[in-house]
Protein backbone atom coordinates (compact mmCIF):
# COMPACT_ATOMS: atom_id res chain seq x y z
CA UNK A 1 0.00 0.00 0.00
CA UNK A 2 1.10 3.76 -0.96
CA UNK A 3 -0.13 6.61 0.92
CA UNK A 4 -1.53 9.24 -0.99
CA UNK A 5 -0.25 13.17 -0.28
CA UNK A 6 -0.89 14.09 2.75
CA UNK A 7 -1.30 17.61 2.31
CA UNK A 8 -4.86 17.21 1.21
CA UNK A 9 -7.86 19.13 2.93
CA UNK A 10 -10.83 17.33 4.33
CA UNK A 11 -13.70 19.71 5.56
CA UNK A 12 -15.62 18.51 8.36
CA UNK A 13 -18.83 17.33 6.88
CA UNK A 14 -21.57 15.24 8.64
CA UNK A 15 -23.74 13.16 7.27
CA UNK A 16 -27.24 11.66 8.29
CA UNK A 17 -28.99 8.15 8.14
CA UNK A 18 -32.06 6.40 8.87
CA UNK A 19 -31.52 2.63 8.44
CA UNK A 20 -33.65 -0.08 8.80
CA UNK A 21 -36.81 2.68 8.57
CA UNK A 22 -39.34 4.65 5.70
CA UNK A 23 -37.18 7.63 6.20
CA UNK A 24 -33.73 8.14 4.17
CA UNK A 25 -31.40 10.73 4.33
CA UNK A 26 -28.75 11.99 1.51
CA UNK A 27 -25.14 10.91 2.76
CA UNK A 28 -22.68 13.95 2.41
CA UNK A 29 -18.87 13.35 2.04
CA UNK A 30 -15.80 15.00 2.12
CA UNK A 31 -14.60 15.80 -1.55
CA UNK A 32 -13.39 12.62 -2.95
CA UNK A 33 -9.82 12.93 -3.14
CA UNK A 34 -7.11 10.74 -3.99
CA UNK A 35 -7.72 7.52 -1.49
CA UNK A 36 -4.93 7.30 1.58
CA UNK A 37 -4.36 3.97 0.72
CA UNK A 38 -3.71 2.48 -2.87
CA UNK A 39 -4.44 -1.13 -3.35
CA UNK A 40 -2.70 -3.03 -6.68
CA UNK A 41 -3.81 -6.21 -6.36
CA UNK A 42 -1.26 -7.56 -8.73
CA UNK A 43 1.64 -7.46 -6.64
CA UNK A 44 0.78 -10.25 -4.26
CA UNK A 45 0.59 -10.01 -0.59
CA UNK A 46 -0.45 -6.42 0.87
CA UNK A 47 0.78 -5.35 3.88
CA UNK A 48 -2.13 -4.57 6.33
CA UNK A 49 -2.95 -0.63 6.95
CA UNK A 50 -2.27 0.13 10.84
CA UNK A 51 -5.52 1.34 11.79
CA UNK A 52 -6.46 2.97 15.88
CA UNK A 53 -10.21 1.76 16.32
CA UNK A 54 -11.30 3.56 19.83
CA UNK A 55 -14.61 2.13 21.86
CA UNK A 56 -17.08 4.34 21.25
CA UNK A 57 -18.12 7.02 23.72
CA UNK A 58 -21.51 6.80 25.88
CA UNK A 59 -23.11 8.21 28.73
CA UNK A 60 -24.73 6.04 30.35
CA UNK A 61 -23.74 2.12 30.94
CA UNK A 62 -25.90 1.05 28.08
CA UNK A 63 -24.72 3.55 25.92
CA UNK A 64 -20.69 2.29 26.04
CA UNK A 65 -22.00 -1.12 25.84
CA UNK A 66 -23.39 0.03 22.55
CA UNK A 67 -20.68 1.85 21.55
CA UNK A 68 -18.09 -1.15 22.59
CA UNK A 69 -20.17 -3.48 19.98
CA UNK A 70 -20.14 -1.02 17.43
CA UNK A 71 -16.53 -0.01 16.89
CA UNK A 72 -15.82 -4.36 17.72
CA UNK A 73 -18.07 -4.99 14.68
CA UNK A 74 -16.25 -2.15 12.24
CA UNK A 75 -12.64 -3.63 13.84
CA UNK A 76 -13.82 -7.21 13.12
CA UNK A 77 -14.88 -6.06 9.63
CA UNK A 78 -11.89 -4.35 8.61
CA UNK A 79 -9.40 -6.77 9.91
CA UNK A 80 -11.12 -9.56 8.12
CA UNK A 81 -10.45 -7.65 4.56
CA UNK A 82 -6.74 -8.22 4.97
CA UNK A 83 -6.00 -4.90 4.16
CA UNK A 84 -6.45 -3.63 7.69
CA UNK A 85 -4.13 -4.03 10.85
CA UNK A 86 -6.25 -2.67 14.22
CA UNK A 87 -4.05 -1.37 16.78
CA UNK A 88 -4.16 -3.20 20.35
CA UNK A 89 -6.41 -0.46 22.31
CA UNK A 90 -3.28 -1.41 25.21
CA UNK A 91 -0.98 0.41 23.26
CA UNK A 92 -3.16 3.77 23.02
CA UNK A 93 -1.98 6.60 24.83
CA UNK A 94 -4.27 9.52 24.64
CA UNK A 95 -7.98 8.74 26.03
CA UNK A 96 -10.87 10.12 23.25
CA UNK A 97 -13.12 11.73 25.78
CA UNK A 98 -14.84 14.42 23.28
CA UNK A 99 -15.12 12.63 19.56
CA UNK A 100 -15.66 16.47 18.59
CA UNK A 101 -12.24 17.68 19.54
CA UNK A 102 -9.35 16.99 17.45
CA UNK A 103 -7.04 14.28 18.51
CA UNK A 104 -3.45 14.54 19.80
CA UNK A 105 -2.12 13.34 16.82
CA UNK A 106 1.49 12.89 17.94
CA UNK A 107 0.06 10.51 20.90
CA UNK A 108 -1.27 8.34 17.60
CA UNK A 109 2.18 8.60 15.73
CA UNK A 110 4.00 6.97 18.42
CA UNK A 111 1.92 3.91 17.79
CA UNK A 112 2.27 3.85 14.30
CA UNK A 113 -1.09 4.19 13.68
CA UNK A 114 -1.83 5.86 10.10
CA UNK A 115 -5.56 6.41 10.29
CA UNK A 116 -8.16 6.59 13.73
CA UNK A 117 -11.46 6.29 14.19
CA UNK A 118 -13.19 7.60 16.92
CA UNK A 119 -17.31 7.54 17.72
CA UNK A 120 -19.95 8.07 20.23
CA UNK A 121 -23.52 6.56 20.86
CA UNK A 122 -26.23 8.33 22.40
CA UNK A 123 -29.59 6.97 23.26
CA UNK A 124 -32.51 9.52 22.20
CA UNK A 125 -35.48 10.58 24.10
CA UNK A 126 -37.79 8.68 21.38
CA UNK A 127 -35.79 5.57 21.71
CA UNK A 128 -33.90 5.44 18.57
CA UNK A 129 -29.97 5.36 18.92
CA UNK A 130 -27.69 8.20 17.53
CA UNK A 131 -24.08 6.95 16.06
CA UNK A 132 -21.54 9.18 15.19
CA UNK A 133 -18.07 8.45 13.96
CA UNK A 134 -14.95 10.34 12.77
CA UNK A 135 -12.31 9.11 10.99
CA UNK A 136 -9.19 10.77 10.70
CA UNK A 137 -5.66 10.92 8.77
CA UNK A 138 -2.83 10.91 11.49
CA UNK A 139 -0.33 11.57 9.37
CA UNK A 140 -2.34 14.57 7.60
CA UNK A 141 -3.60 15.60 10.62
CA UNK A 142 -6.93 15.76 8.92
CA UNK A 143 -10.42 14.61 9.25
CA UNK A 144 -10.93 12.17 6.38
CA UNK A 145 -15.00 11.50 7.19
CA UNK A 146 -17.84 12.25 9.47
CA UNK A 147 -21.28 10.73 9.66
CA UNK A 148 -24.18 10.55 11.54
CA UNK A 149 -26.67 7.47 11.73
CA UNK A 150 -30.04 7.44 13.40
CA UNK A 151 -31.85 4.16 13.54
CA UNK A 152 -33.41 1.62 16.31
CA UNK A 153 -31.23 -0.08 18.78
CA UNK A 154 -31.66 -3.45 17.42
CA UNK A 155 -29.71 -2.17 14.45
CA UNK A 156 -26.43 -1.61 15.98
CA UNK A 157 -24.61 -4.54 13.88
CA UNK A 158 -26.19 -2.90 10.78
CA UNK A 159 -24.56 0.15 11.76
CA UNK A 160 -21.17 -1.04 12.23
CA UNK A 161 -21.17 -2.42 8.87
CA UNK A 162 -22.36 0.30 7.54
CA UNK A 163 -19.59 2.47 9.04
CA UNK A 164 -16.70 -0.31 7.85
CA UNK A 165 -18.23 0.03 4.52
CA UNK A 166 -17.60 4.43 4.97
CA UNK A 167 -14.01 3.45 6.47
CA UNK A 168 -13.40 0.93 3.74
CA UNK A 169 -14.36 3.28 0.63
CA UNK A 170 -12.82 6.14 2.03
CA UNK A 171 -9.18 4.70 2.93
CA UNK A 172 -8.56 2.55 -0.47
CA UNK A 173 -11.28 4.22 -3.33
CA UNK A 174 -13.56 1.20 -3.60
CA UNK A 175 -16.81 0.57 -2.29
CA UNK A 176 -17.12 -1.56 0.82
CA UNK A 177 -18.88 -4.64 1.22
CA UNK A 178 -19.34 -5.76 4.75
CA UNK A 179 -23.19 -4.58 4.70
CA UNK A 180 -24.21 -7.80 2.58
CA UNK A 181 -26.24 -10.53 3.78
CA UNK A 182 -25.13 -14.62 2.53
CA UNK A 183 -28.17 -17.11 1.76
CA UNK A 184 -26.61 -20.58 1.46
CA UNK A 185 -27.70 -24.07 2.83
CA UNK A 186 -27.24 -24.97 6.00
CA UNK A 187 -26.44 -28.91 6.35
CA UNK A 188 -27.22 -30.88 9.77
CA UNK A 189 -27.68 -34.66 10.76
CA UNK A 190 -25.23 -37.89 9.47
CA UNK A 191 -23.77 -37.86 6.02
CA UNK A 192 -25.91 -40.03 4.32
CA UNK A 193 -29.45 -38.14 5.41
CA UNK A 194 -28.64 -34.50 5.59
CA UNK A 195 -31.64 -32.34 6.12
CA UNK A 196 -30.69 -29.40 3.78
CA UNK A 197 -32.39 -26.02 4.33
CA UNK A 198 -31.80 -22.68 3.45
CA UNK A 199 -30.70 -19.91 5.35
CA UNK A 200 -29.41 -16.16 5.56
CA UNK A 201 -27.11 -14.60 7.66
CA UNK A 202 -24.56 -11.57 7.71
CA UNK A 203 -21.55 -11.50 5.49
CA UNK A 204 -19.78 -12.27 9.03
CA UNK A 205 -21.65 -15.12 10.14
CA UNK A 206 -23.85 -12.78 12.48
CA UNK A 207 -27.75 -12.74 12.75
CA UNK A 208 -28.42 -16.63 11.08
CA UNK A 209 -32.09 -16.89 10.29
CA UNK A 210 -33.74 -20.20 8.36
CA UNK A 211 -35.53 -19.52 5.52
CA UNK A 212 -37.32 -23.18 5.08
CA UNK A 213 -38.01 -25.77 7.53
CA UNK A 214 -35.68 -28.72 5.83
CA UNK A 215 -38.94 -31.09 4.60
CA UNK A 216 -37.50 -30.76 1.22
CA UNK A 217 -34.25 -31.00 -0.13
CA UNK A 218 -32.82 -27.24 -0.90
CA UNK A 219 -29.55 -26.51 -3.73
CA UNK A 220 -27.98 -23.80 -4.83
CA UNK A 221 -29.78 -20.24 -3.90
CA UNK A 222 -29.28 -17.12 -6.21
CA UNK A 223 -29.62 -13.49 -5.28
CA UNK A 224 -30.83 -11.02 -7.55
CA UNK A 225 -28.54 -8.03 -8.29
CA UNK A 226 -31.42 -5.59 -8.02
CA UNK A 227 -33.68 -6.85 -4.70
CA UNK A 228 -33.85 -8.94 -1.51
CA UNK A 229 -34.91 -11.81 -3.75
CA UNK A 230 -33.77 -15.49 -4.30
CA UNK A 231 -34.21 -18.07 -6.48
CA UNK A 232 -33.62 -21.84 -5.50
CA UNK A 233 -34.07 -25.40 -6.13
CA UNK A 234 -36.37 -27.52 -3.72
CA UNK A 235 -37.40 -31.26 -4.78
CA UNK A 236 -40.85 -30.52 -2.74
CA UNK A 237 -42.85 -33.81 -4.01
CA UNK A 238 -39.60 -35.46 -5.53
CA UNK A 239 -39.52 -33.36 -8.09
CA UNK A 240 -37.17 -29.64 -8.98
CA UNK A 241 -39.06 -26.93 -9.01
CA UNK A 242 -37.17 -23.64 -9.14
CA UNK A 243 -38.97 -21.31 -6.46
CA UNK A 244 -38.33 -17.29 -6.29
CA UNK A 245 -38.32 -15.89 -2.74
CA UNK A 246 -38.59 -12.31 -1.20
CA UNK A 247 -36.60 -12.45 2.06
CA UNK A 248 -37.87 -9.36 3.19
CA UNK A 249 -41.69 -10.65 3.29
CA UNK A 250 -41.42 -14.00 3.16
CA UNK A 251 -43.46 -14.60 -0.42
CA UNK A 252 -42.71 -17.19 -2.04
CA UNK A 253 -43.59 -18.01 -5.94
CA UNK A 254 -43.05 -21.30 -8.20
CA UNK A 255 -41.13 -19.81 -11.54
CA UNK A 256 -41.45 -23.47 -12.74
CA UNK A 257 -41.30 -27.10 -12.88
CA UNK A 258 -37.76 -28.38 -14.53
CA UNK A 259 -36.90 -32.09 -14.78
CA UNK A 260 -33.26 -32.73 -14.83
CA UNK A 261 -32.00 -29.39 -14.01
CA UNK A 262 -28.97 -29.80 -11.38
CA UNK A 263 -28.32 -25.69 -11.11
CA UNK A 264 -30.77 -23.22 -10.08
CA UNK A 265 -31.03 -20.44 -12.18
CA UNK A 266 -28.78 -17.19 -12.13
CA UNK A 267 -30.32 -13.61 -12.72
CA UNK A 268 -29.82 -11.40 -15.53
CA UNK A 269 -28.09 -7.55 -14.13
CA UNK A 270 -31.44 -5.75 -14.22
CA UNK A 271 -33.76 -8.98 -12.15
CA UNK A 272 -35.95 -9.06 -15.12
CA UNK A 273 -34.37 -12.51 -17.00
CA UNK A 274 -33.18 -16.00 -14.93
CA UNK A 275 -30.40 -18.18 -17.21
CA UNK A 276 -30.68 -22.20 -16.43
CA UNK A 277 -29.71 -24.93 -18.11
CA UNK A 278 -32.51 -27.81 -19.09
CA UNK A 279 -31.30 -31.28 -19.33
CA UNK A 280 -33.10 -33.26 -22.17
CA UNK A 281 -32.06 -37.00 -22.58
CA UNK A 282 -28.38 -36.80 -22.39
CA UNK A 283 -27.01 -33.73 -23.02
CA UNK A 284 -28.46 -30.04 -21.47
CA UNK A 285 -28.68 -26.76 -23.06
CA UNK A 286 -28.80 -23.47 -21.88
CA UNK A 287 -32.01 -21.10 -22.14
CA UNK A 288 -33.00 -17.34 -20.62
CA UNK A 289 -36.38 -16.60 -19.17
CA UNK A 290 -38.41 -13.26 -19.04
CA UNK A 291 -39.50 -13.43 -14.97
CA UNK A 292 -42.67 -10.96 -16.47
CA UNK A 293 -43.84 -13.62 -19.50
CA UNK A 294 -42.11 -16.94 -18.47
CA UNK A 295 -41.04 -17.10 -22.09
CA UNK A 296 -38.07 -18.96 -22.44
CA UNK A 297 -35.42 -18.53 -25.19
CA UNK A 298 -32.97 -21.38 -25.85
CA UNK A 299 -29.80 -19.73 -26.25
CA UNK A 300 -27.31 -23.21 -26.94
CA UNK A 301 -28.02 -26.62 -29.02
CA UNK A 302 -25.82 -28.97 -28.70
CA UNK A 303 -25.18 -32.44 -28.04
CA UNK A 304 -23.08 -31.83 -25.52
CA UNK A 305 -23.59 -30.54 -21.58
CA UNK A 306 -23.73 -27.07 -21.58
CA UNK A 307 -24.82 -25.86 -17.83
CA UNK A 308 -24.21 -23.22 -15.16
CA UNK A 309 -24.20 -20.28 -17.00
CA UNK A 310 -23.59 -16.45 -15.61
CA UNK A 311 -24.22 -13.23 -16.63
CA UNK A 312 -21.39 -10.41 -17.29
CA UNK A 313 -22.27 -7.41 -15.13
CA UNK A 314 -23.29 -5.45 -18.46
CA UNK A 315 -25.20 -8.56 -19.42
CA UNK A 316 -24.20 -8.16 -23.23
CA UNK A 317 -22.42 -11.61 -22.52
CA UNK A 318 -22.87 -15.02 -20.50
CA UNK A 319 -19.86 -17.12 -18.99
CA UNK A 320 -20.97 -21.22 -19.06
CA UNK A 321 -19.54 -24.49 -18.70
CA UNK A 322 -19.42 -27.05 -21.59
CA UNK A 323 -18.01 -30.65 -22.16
CA UNK A 324 -18.21 -30.03 -26.09
CA UNK A 325 -15.04 -30.33 -26.81
CA UNK A 326 -14.47 -33.78 -24.95
CA UNK A 327 -13.56 -32.13 -21.69
CA UNK A 328 -15.60 -29.44 -19.12
CA UNK A 329 -14.27 -25.67 -20.24
CA UNK A 330 -15.26 -22.27 -19.75
CA UNK A 331 -17.33 -20.58 -22.93
CA UNK A 332 -18.77 -17.66 -23.11
CA UNK A 333 -21.14 -16.10 -25.76
CA UNK A 334 -22.95 -13.31 -26.68
CA UNK A 335 -26.37 -13.00 -24.52
CA UNK A 336 -28.07 -13.53 -27.55
CA UNK A 337 -26.27 -16.50 -28.26
CA UNK A 338 -24.22 -16.13 -30.72
CA UNK A 339 -20.46 -15.73 -30.87
CA UNK A 340 -20.01 -18.85 -28.22
CA UNK A 341 -16.18 -19.64 -27.86
CA UNK A 342 -13.83 -21.46 -25.35
CA UNK A 343 -11.73 -18.90 -22.80
CA UNK A 344 -10.18 -21.63 -20.68
CA UNK A 345 -6.82 -22.86 -21.99
CA UNK A 346 -5.17 -24.84 -18.90
CA UNK A 347 -5.25 -28.35 -17.53
CA UNK A 348 -7.95 -29.77 -15.77
CA UNK A 349 -11.50 -29.60 -15.76
CA UNK A 350 -13.32 -26.49 -15.21
CA UNK A 351 -16.78 -25.77 -13.79
CA UNK A 352 -19.11 -23.04 -11.73
CA UNK A 353 -18.28 -19.82 -13.47
CA UNK A 354 -18.82 -16.61 -11.95
CA UNK A 355 -18.80 -13.41 -13.40
CA UNK A 356 -17.01 -10.60 -11.62
CA UNK A 357 -19.46 -7.58 -10.48
CA UNK A 358 -17.04 -5.49 -12.05
CA UNK A 359 -16.36 -7.39 -14.89
CA UNK A 360 -12.72 -7.85 -15.42
CA UNK A 361 -12.71 -11.52 -13.71
CA UNK A 362 -14.58 -14.52 -14.09
CA UNK A 363 -14.41 -17.34 -11.23
CA UNK A 364 -14.23 -21.09 -11.40
CA UNK A 365 -13.81 -24.39 -10.05
CA UNK A 366 -11.03 -26.49 -11.05
CA UNK A 367 -10.31 -29.72 -11.07
CA UNK A 368 -7.02 -30.80 -11.48
CA UNK A 369 -4.33 -33.98 -9.77
CA UNK A 370 -7.70 -35.08 -7.97
CA UNK A 371 -7.30 -31.31 -5.78
CA UNK A 372 -10.23 -28.99 -6.32
CA UNK A 373 -8.87 -25.27 -7.28
CA UNK A 374 -10.71 -21.37 -7.00
CA UNK A 375 -9.20 -19.45 -9.40
CA UNK A 376 -9.59 -16.21 -11.26
CA UNK A 377 -9.46 -15.52 -15.09
CA UNK A 378 -9.92 -12.73 -17.17
CA UNK A 379 -12.82 -12.66 -19.47
CA UNK A 380 -10.74 -13.64 -22.67
CA UNK A 381 -9.20 -16.54 -20.63
CA UNK A 382 -6.46 -15.12 -19.65
CA UNK A 383 -4.18 -14.40 -16.51
CA UNK A 384 -5.68 -17.38 -15.24
CA UNK A 385 -4.55 -17.43 -11.00
CA UNK A 386 -5.18 -20.24 -8.49
CA UNK A 387 -6.46 -18.78 -5.57
CA UNK A 388 -6.81 -21.18 -2.87
CA UNK A 389 -6.97 -25.22 -3.72
CA UNK A 390 -8.20 -28.70 -1.09
CA UNK A 391 -9.73 -31.51 -1.04
CA UNK A 392 -12.82 -30.79 -2.52
CA UNK A 393 -13.39 -26.81 -3.09
CA UNK A 394 -16.61 -25.35 -4.89
CA UNK A 395 -19.15 -22.92 -5.36
CA UNK A 396 -17.18 -19.60 -5.95
CA UNK A 397 -19.46 -16.47 -5.20
CA UNK A 398 -18.50 -12.50 -5.40
CA UNK A 399 -18.92 -9.81 -2.89
CA UNK A 400 -20.27 -7.26 -4.73
CA UNK A 401 -17.02 -5.23 -4.78
CA UNK A 402 -15.39 -8.17 -6.73
CA UNK A 403 -12.41 -7.85 -4.70
CA UNK A 404 -13.60 -10.92 -2.45
CA UNK A 405 -14.63 -14.47 -2.92
CA UNK A 406 -16.88 -17.12 -0.67
CA UNK A 407 -16.88 -20.40 -1.37
CA UNK A 408 -17.42 -24.18 0.32
CA UNK A 409 -15.01 -26.91 1.38
CA UNK A 410 -16.01 -30.65 1.88
CA UNK A 411 -13.40 -31.59 4.62
CA UNK A 412 -12.77 -35.74 4.46
CA UNK A 413 -14.06 -38.89 6.53
CA UNK A 414 -17.33 -40.31 8.31
CA UNK A 415 -18.43 -36.88 10.11
CA UNK A 416 -17.01 -34.39 7.26
CA UNK A 417 -18.98 -31.87 5.38
CA UNK A 418 -18.96 -28.48 3.86
CA UNK A 419 -17.77 -25.33 5.36
CA UNK A 420 -17.83 -21.56 4.27
CA UNK A 421 -14.24 -19.62 3.39
CA UNK A 422 -13.38 -16.59 2.22
CA UNK A 423 -10.77 -15.62 -0.11
CA UNK A 424 -9.32 -12.30 -1.17
CA UNK A 425 -8.02 -12.05 -4.74
CA UNK A 426 -4.07 -11.55 -3.57
CA UNK A 427 -4.71 -15.75 -2.39
CA UNK A 428 -3.18 -14.81 0.81
CA UNK A 429 -6.06 -13.86 2.42
CA UNK A 430 -8.54 -16.84 3.39
CA UNK A 431 -11.13 -17.06 6.37
CA UNK A 432 -13.50 -19.66 7.91
CA UNK A 433 -16.99 -18.51 8.06
CA UNK A 434 -18.46 -19.14 11.38
CA UNK A 435 -21.89 -21.43 10.94
CA UNK A 436 -23.63 -23.16 13.27
CA UNK A 437 -23.59 -26.54 11.16
CA UNK A 438 -22.63 -27.52 7.74
CA UNK A 439 -23.01 -24.69 5.18
CA UNK A 440 -22.82 -25.24 1.06
CA UNK A 441 -23.57 -23.82 -2.00
CA UNK A 442 -23.30 -19.56 -0.63
CA UNK A 443 -24.29 -16.83 -2.44
CA UNK A 444 -23.50 -13.33 -1.70
CA UNK A 445 -26.06 -10.41 -1.43
CA UNK A 446 -25.54 -7.17 -3.41
CA UNK A 447 -25.19 -4.17 -0.40
CA UNK A 448 -28.55 -3.74 1.55
CA UNK A 449 -30.24 -0.82 0.35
Amino acid sequence: MRRASRHRQSKLVWAVLAVGLILTASVMWPSPAAAVVEIDITQGNVQPLPIAITEFKGGTQAEQQLGADIAGVVLSDLERSGLFKPIDRSAFIEKIDDVNRQPRFADWRVINAQALVVGRVTRLANGRLKTEFRLWDVFAGSQLAGQQFLTQPRNWRRIGHIIADAIYERLTGEKGYFDTRIVFVDETGPKNARVKRLAIMDQDGHNLRMLTTGQSLVLTPRFSPTSQEITYMSYAGGRPRVYLLNIETGQKEIVGDFPGMTFAPRFSPDGQKIVMSLQSGGNSNIYLMDLSSRRTFRMTNTPAIDTAPSFSPDGRQLVFESDRGGTQQLYTMRSDGTNQRRISIGEGRYSTPVWSPRGDLIAFTKKLGGQFLIGVMRPDGSGERILTEGFHNEGPTWAPNGRVLMFFRESRGAGGGPRLFTIDLTGYNERPVVTPSFGSDPAWSPLIN
